[in-house]
């Protein structure tokens, strides 16, 4: 796919659990750095399942990155050098993270985002739905679901093993222990009216 030359743009990768999100962040990242340009990677930072100050695929690729916990944190790490930036689950950043990323497009930055696009509900996630809409590049890519085989677009939240109540907290940071890749038809969430 061709991509615009001389001015900025955002790519979004999306998808649910396990998908290989940051494994597509990570590669299009170190393909930034063979061809040398300058690029500065970001990660929240309450996401430290694997470690504190690298984005970490659950393949155990990683790529160094800089822990935030505001967007406009950015902002202090970009320069007239910076070429690439990186923001890995950009789900557990503030509403702002979208203007951020705009701003550094206009300014010629070539702005690459991964996350999930939807909650363990199955509903939009955080500023993830904004983002989408002015990305020029979207990339939505599926897992496995962990129950049928088949193509999976839902992350399936387990409390005890048991699927998690639609009221339960929207964010938990967790990985296997936590959360499985489920198609539409194998997710579950339990309502309390139920």
């Amino acid at each position: 796919m061709y991509r615009p030359v001389n001015h900025g743009y955002i790519e979004t990768i999306i998808g649910p659990m396990y998908s290989g999100k940051s494994e597509e962040l990570i590669r299009r990242l170190k393909r930034a750095k063979i061809a040398k340009q300058n690029i500065v990677v970001f990660k929240p930072q309450i996401d430290d399942r694997y470690s504190k100050e690298n984005v970490v695929s659950h393949s155990g690729d990683s790529i160094e990155a800089i822990p935030i916990s505001n967007s406009n944190q950015i902002y202090d790490y970009i320069d007239e050098k910076t070429q690439v930036v990186g923001i890995d689950e950009v789900q557990f950043f503030d509403d702002n993270i979208v203007d951020v990323a705009i701003d550094l497009a206009d300014q010629g930055i070539r702005v690459i985002t991964a996350g999930l696009d939807m909650d363990f509900k199955g509903e939009p996630f955080g500023p993830t739905p904004r983002l989408l809409a002015v990305s020029e590049f979207v990339d939505k890519i599926q897992a496995i679901c962990s129950v049928c085989g088949q193509p999976a677009t839902r992350s399936q939240r387990l409390i005890n093993s048991k699927p998690a109540r639609y009221n339960d907290p929207i964010i938990l940071v967790g990985a296997v222990e936590s959360y499985e890749a489920r198609c539409r038809k194998c997710h579950v969430v339990y309502h309390e009216d139920k």
